[in-house]
């Protein structure tokens, strides 16, 4: 049958959190609390395979022409099979049905995202990330993540 991408539900946010940490712990992204991904559950796309979620990404609306690409993760054994980024182009499906005119990620594989269409943009291009989120990381304002866009069509 093949990858299924479809809606995140509640039961999947387990499985959502540990793919997750299992990255974040290798700081290779930023970590999710189980509560942020329970109250958030409907801003994400999971990829699933034979019952096993196999990589999610979540869309975090910012404001009325803003939102951002979000947790995006893809299992070890499931890398490099275009997962990713057809993750990605499903959260820019449903962005351009909201209309939203651009999406932004901040992200430490920036190669990735330039591969398929975002270019690389300053943090301060960014302020309604920088005040709403970024301001409470501990990484703050010594961020190592580049920012990236995309304009939507």
């Amino acid at each position: 049958m093949g990858i299924q991408y479809r809606k995140a539900r509640i039961e999947d946010v387990e499985d959502i959190h540990k793919l997750i940490m299992s990255y974040s712990t290798k700081g290779l992204m930023l970590a999710r609390s189980r509560q942020s991904l329970f109250e958030n559950v409907r801003e994400y796309v999971v990829a699933e395979d034979d019952g096993q979620i196999v990589g999610v990404g979540g869309l975090r609306i910012l404001w009325n022409d803003l939102g951002e690409v979000r947790s995006l993760v893809v299992t070890e054994d499931y890398g490099q099979k275009g997962i990713g980024s057809h993750l990605v182009a499903e959260l820019e499906k449903e962005a351009k049905e909201l209309g939203l005119p651009k999406l932004f990620a901040l992200t430490y594989q920036a190669g990735f995202f330039k591969k398929i269409g975002y270019e690389e943009v300053p943090h301060k291009s960014l302020p309604q990330k920088v005040w709403r989120d970024c301001i409470d990381c501990p990484k703050f304002p010594e961020c190592e993540e580049v920012a990236v866009l995309k304009p939507l069509e």
